[in-house]
């Protein structure tokens, strides 16, 4: 099994965060080059997995905002692929994009999201939507790690404080954020005003101590 492989990244512009890894899964290397020129513009790191088992080894060894998955591949297909994706509760809740040159009928789309995808494109695809699809999953991945990595900032900042009250009260807002964050992901999607709200409500209290 070879190592997946990674494209090089448009560098994030000074003050933003880095760029997230989109999983672009293919057996032909044309394929893999014509999603990697759609997707380039979106700034983000790209990696190829020329296989279903190449993929599953890529996910082991980082995070992804979202993959990019072909169905008809030699030996485990995406649809086997994408089951053992959702079966690991490291990669579960990981947007997963099917695109297939197999006929429309709607019982193939129906396997597609039955195996847990967000999305079932049949090729050929517009460029376009699909770029606008993946800059959406882009987006609310990289929204919810800055504000894992805020909320995780503010409780720290008064985790040495030792007064049983506060930690308690800090750690319910802490709570409330990891609830959002760590619930599923249609719901992590639809409730980002509940997160971000979770958020401010932490930031508020950490001042509220800084002013006593």
């Amino acid at each position: 099994m070879s190592a997946p492989g990674y494209s090089d990244a448009v560098p994030s512009p000074p003050g933003e965060t880095a760029p997230a890894r989109i999983l672009l899964v293919d057996d032909r290397p044309e394929n893999l080059l014509a999603l990697e020129a759609i997707l380039v513009s979106l700034g983000q790191t790209l990696v190829r997995a020329n296989s279903g088992e190449e993929a599953l080894k890529a996910l082991l060894a980082d995070d992804y905002a979202v993959i990019l998955l072909d169905v008809q591949m030699p030996g485990m297909d995406g649809f086997e692929t994408a089951a053992h994706i959702k079966r690991r509760e490291r990669t579960k809740d990981i947007p997963i994009i099917f695109l297939t040159a197999i006929n429309r009928e709607p019982q193939h789309a129906f396997r597609g999201y039955s195996a847990g995808a967000v999305d079932y494109l049949a090729k050929p695809f517009d460029p376009w939507v699909l770029r606008a699809k993946v800059g959406v999953f882009v987006e609310l991945y990289r929204k919810n790690r800055q504000l894992r990595e805020q909320a995780a900032l503010l409780a720290g900042q008064v985790a040495g404080l030792g007064d049983p009250e506060v930690v308690e009260d800090v750690a319910r807002h802490v709570a409330e954020v990891e609830a959002h964050l760590d619930g599923d992901g249609g719901d992590a999607i639809v409730d980002m005003a509940g997160l971000v709200a979770a958020v401010a409500a932490l930031r508020a209290r950490v001042e509220s101590l800084r002013s006593d």
